[in-house]
């Protein structure tokens, strides 16, 4: 439709310059027709190239933001299926301002291709086909000028392609620190960094400006060349004519005819100039886009992949090498047993590797030797979903989504029903604070739940994981960041959620894991101490010291 609209426009542009020449000649002849037959003529070719600019304009539109919701679309879905690694690798800003900056610069180029690309092409080709008709010597004269233009807006489009790719790039950098500091308030505000976060607002807006400006500097000297290229042709044109006309080979209804046809295509001539910088700009921005939907996931399922076949959720590493990258390593030989039913603990400073155990329980990552189990099965051989079903995760770090606090719960099942969201909340020590909220259990937690208290939030995470009832059940640290009061009431509600179920513990706070089936002791990514609490108090190595430090502190006994 477009492109019929962006005819339609163009023939009627290409019009004006016949009339012109027509309503000469009648001139010329002293014809009272043309008193009538001028408006008769131009005022309806005005009417359609108005409607077809309205038209095309609204479809032009539709169509780049189609695209636009599709590749968000597309790219939002390829992240979700990206590896966690690759989501952990590059800043929650970065990734938020692909959505954002880039795609917005890139409805912008789509919007002025869709517009004027075919609109001012067909322009062009009509004004040429109409001069070539009127006076085909002038003509081959401007066509023969206006390619002298042609290499160096070339030249400034490949450049402007790969500044628009640093414009991005930058653009992500600066997302990615006002996501940082403007999330970091409180602790700017408390040690009174405002002039340090100013500091680094200047330089990055700074890096900015001086981008963009290059990016203006290229774009600015396109259209003077078209400039140069259009006063060239039009000199060329008046001295031929004038010489042709004084020769008898020409009249002066051709010579307006052709000039009027030149003026409307050199509008167009300079728009289509203009338009190749904003098109490399989007060039550089489906780079970016492309690059990210083609990328594949290093972390997937092998073939012939398994659901994993359940019976009480026991986990066991075997000679389990892990590293981050080629300096970091995590894990470093570790074998451990998790018994079905049982509770497991794993303490040890931090950076002793514990959290990474984690991970690999949920293939988040997997290792680079050696095999981690559910039940006896590898879980590299089995599905992503089965693994992942067969665990809840309740973590320091509380996820929380802007939305309802039963849409919170409801999260682990989603086919749960009101009645099952509601016994969950109550088994969590969560249904009376909740029906003390305007709403209850429709009020909404916001963004990261900052509507709730720590303990509140992680209460909401127990009554989620309650409810997707897994046999398995991974808790990392989920008191260290509460009161004693909220600790408290949280660590009941954790204790009715490990009821029955295999549960690995990361703690810091050892008073918590005293009264766990079995604890491993890691350091610098390998199992130094197993035991029970009291054997390993008993002998006194890195878990007694690390008792005694803490224990000391609190005045508790061990």
């Amino acid at each position: 439709m477009g492109l019929a609209l962006s005819a339609i426009t163009a023939i009627s542009v290409s019009g004006y310059a016949v009339v012109v020449r027509e309503m000469t000649a009648l001139m010329e002849l002293r014809d009272a027709r043309v008193i009538w037959l001028a408006p008769a003529i131009v005022l309806p070719l005005v009417l359609i190239r108005s409607l077809t600019l309205y038209w095309q304009t609204l479809a032009t539109n539709r169509l780049a933001l189609g695209v636009m919701r599709d590749l968000q679309t597309a790219m939002y879905a390829r992240l979700m299926e990206a590896d966690f690694s690759r989501l952990q690798g590059e800043g929650a800003g970065s990734l938020v301002s692909r959505f954002t900056n880039d795609i917005t610069t890139l409805r912008e180029s789509l919007v002025r291709a869709a517009n004027n690309l075919t609109r001012d092409t067909l322009q062009v080709i009509g004004g040429v086909a109409v001069m070539l008709w009127l006076d085909w010597v002038l003509t081959l004269i401007l066509l023969g000028v206006l390619p002298l233009a042609g290499a160096p807006v070339l030249r400034l489009g490949a450049i402007i392609r790969k500044r628009s790719l640093s414009v991005m790039s930058q653009m992500g950098n600066v997302t990615s620190f006002l996501e940082e500091t403007l999330s970091g308030a409180r602790l700017i505000k408390t040690f009174s960094l405002e002039n340090y976060a100013r500091d680094r607002s200047r330089s990055a807006f700074q890096e900015r400006f001086q981008l963009l400006q290059a990016m203006v500097r290229d774009r600015s000297k396109i259209e003077p060349l078209m400039e140069v290229a259009g006063g060239l042709a039009l000199a060329g044109i008046f001295a031929v004519a004038g010489w042709r006309m004084a020769s008898g080979d020409s009249d002066i209804g051709r010579f307006l005819g052709v000039i009027t046809a030149l003026l409307i295509v050199s509008p167009a001539l300079r728009a289509l100039g203009s338009l190749a910088g904003a098109i490399q700009e989007g060039m550089g921005v489906l780079e970016r886009v492309f690059a990210l939907l083609d990328e594949d996931p290093r972390l997937v399922e092998t073939a012939g992949a398994k659901p994993l076949k359940l019976k009480g959720g026991a986990v066991t590493f075997r000679d389990v090498h892990f590293a981050y990258g080629p300096e970091a390593p995590a894990l470093r030989g570790v074998s451990l047993t998790v018994p079905a039913g049982k509770t497991v603990a794993l303490v040890g400073p931090s950076g002793s590797g514990k959290t990474s155990a984690l991970n690999l329980i949920a293939r988040l990552y997997d290792p680079q030797s050696g095999r981690v189990e559910i039940d006896g099965q590898d879980i590299a051989g089995a599905t992503l979903a089965s693994v992942r079903g067969a665990l809840a995760l309740v973590s320091q770090d509380t996820t929380l989504f802007d939305d309802t606090l039963e849409a919170n719960i409801g999260f682990g099942s989603l086919d749960a029903d009101r009645d099952a969201i509601i016994a969950a909340a109550k088994a969590a020590d969560a249904h009376d604070f909740i029906m003390g909220l305007p709403g209850g259990y429709a009020f909404r937690a916001g963004p990261r739940g900052n509507q709730l208290s720590g303990g509140q939030r992680q209460r909401i995470a127990i009554a989620r994981a309650l409810l997707k009832d897994a046999p398995l059940l991974l808790l990392d640290e989920a008191t260290s960041a509460l009161d004693s009061q909220s600790e408290e009431r949280v660590q009941a509600a954790l204790d009715r959620l490990s009821a029955g179920r295999t549960t690995l513990v990361i703690a810091h706070r050892l008073f918590t894991v005293r009264n766990a089936d079995w604890i491993y002791v890691m350091k610098d990514g390998a199992v130094v101490e197993e035991g029970r609490h009291d054997e390993l108090v008993e002998k006194g190595g890195l878990y007694a010291e690390l008792c005694r430090i803490q224990f000391s502190d609190t005045g508790q006994a061990t």
